[in-house]
């Protein structure tokens, strides 16, 4: 039965929230000492308290110098949502680069070395080093620069070392096959650097969170920070509802700051997958509406076609009566909610809507694939869908049914016929998803 992770951002996700949540969850705090020891950086040391979080008690991940007090942040942290690392890495050395006194901006050779003189395994020497890579080429794409001459800032003190080569530690440890996450609450308002005000997600978390799903939340704060985007995204095989698992263990993560309406921490649930659900877990998508009662039907086509173009993933057509008992059309897209904006945009300007609506659903698929099998008309695609490892419908595609329905003069149910005829005759154990 497969380990599962599951990360709960609903107030955000920093790097020392996911060693405070994993260290809650059953990591000994001892083992990740031991191998955060042997960095070769002299002067530090970590810990961990037990907080309350809106009521909620958490584990909070400490990094301190040696023989510094663990006094609250100064007035230059006060919008952040972990330690002063969580500004946008491209910004200026915070206070915790004046704390640490050694090498504030490193370059990634200066990093690499660290973690070669690591106790990690060498697997996870290498997926430290390519997390390294993937914040140095985000800054590289910021500034215009070459990777090799990136120095990085606030993600290459100290205390960001320790979070992102922690977390592979603790994440290694567990001895998990799966990862998934929620989508990602970013936060909002603005974000101070030493560039200037920049608005929430900032420009680094933005190029690290790469396709994951992230939204706004009442919480005018930053709440993802550039290493807990770099974890989540690189880590995460899949982004919705929690799946289908039994709970071995779960851990609470503390931001910093604690705020009235929600507890800010990261909850990781940990597991091991039910039965055979190979299912994957539910996708948020956002769907929009309008209703339309004065527009030439001719249009009707073109706007489908502009917005299957534009990315969406349904759009179809439902007659409605409207207002004053007139006939109308009901138009309906479905959407990732990255796109939502572009295909509002497509619906004004193509057809004569003068608004629309839109919210967010949550949308569970059946796992799908193209096979070919061959028949004595031809070639046929069959499109086949399983839930649990088991098929549960197979399909001929239609077109490639109706092009050789023409071309060898057979209905197209014949060939429908032959094709599935074919399919079964292919099905054995090499053959069905596993």
């Amino acid at each position: 039965m497969s380990r599962l992770l599951y990360f709960d951002c609903f107030s955000g996700i920093s790097g020392d929230m996911v060693l405070g949540a994993l260290i809650d969850a059953g990591l000994p705090l001892e083992d990740l000492k031991r191998a955060l020891g042997s960095l070769a950086v002299s002067g530090f040391d970590i810990s961990t308290r037990r907080v309350l979080r809106a009521g909620l008690s958490a584990t909070q991940f400490i990094v301190h110098e040696h023989g510094t007090p663990q006094a609250p942040r100064t007035q230059h942290d006060h919008h952040n949502h972990g330690r002063s690392h969580s500004h946008d890495h491209d910004h200026a050395a915070s206070q915790s680069d004046d704390r640490e006194g050694v090498h504030p901006h490193r370059t990634l050779s200066e990093i690499f070395a660290l973690i070669d003189r690591s106790g990690l395994s060498a697997a996870a020497r290498d997926r430290a080093k390519a997390l390294f890579r993937r914040l140095g080429e985000a800054e590289a794409s910021i500034h215009q620069v070459p990777v090799g001459e990136v120095h990085l800032h606030e993600v290459g003190a100290l205390d960001s070392i320790i979070d992102i080569v922690g977390a592979v530690f603790a994440l290694e440890w567990f001895g998990l096959d799966r990862i998934v996450s929620s989508p990602l609450n970013v936060g909002g308002g603005m974000v101070e650097s030493a560039h200037g005000l920049f608005p929430v997600p900032a420009p680094a978390t933005v190029k690290l969170l790469g396709e994951a799903p992230i939204y706004g939340g009442t919480v005018q704060k930053e709440l993802v920070t550039p290493t807990g985007a770099l974890i989540v995204s690189s880590y995460a095989s899949a982004f919705g509802a929690i799946p289908a698992m039994t709970l071995d263990a779960v851990g609470y993560g503390a931001g910093e700051r604690d705020f009235a309406a929600t507890p800010n921490v990261l909850r990781v649930l940990i597991g091991r997958a039910c039965g055979n659900d190979v299912r994957p877990p539910t996708e948020r998508v956002t769907v929009i509406e309008c209703e339309i009662d004065d527009m030439n039907p001719q249009l009707f086509g073109v706007a489908m076609d502009r917005l299957y173009e534009a990315g969406a993933l349904e759009v179809f057509y439902v007659p409605v009566q409207m207002k004053k008992n007139r006939p109308g059309t009901l138009l309906t897209v479905v959407t990732a909610p990255e796109r939502r904006p572009k295909l509002a945009d497509i619906i004004f300007k193509e057809t004569t809507t003068i608004g629309l609506r839109h919210h967010d659903v949550d949308r569970e698929c059946l796992q799908r694939e193209l096979i070919t099998v061959e028949t004595p008309a031809g070639a046929v695609r069959v499109k086949i869908a399983w839930r649990d490892g088991r098929v549960v419908n197979a399909v001929p595609e239609f077109e490639d049914c109706a092009r050789l329905a023409t071309a060898t003069n057979l209905s197209v149910k014949e060939v429908q016929a032959l094709a599935m005829k074919a399919y079964g005759s292919r099905i054995d154990s090499s053959d069905r998803p596993s």
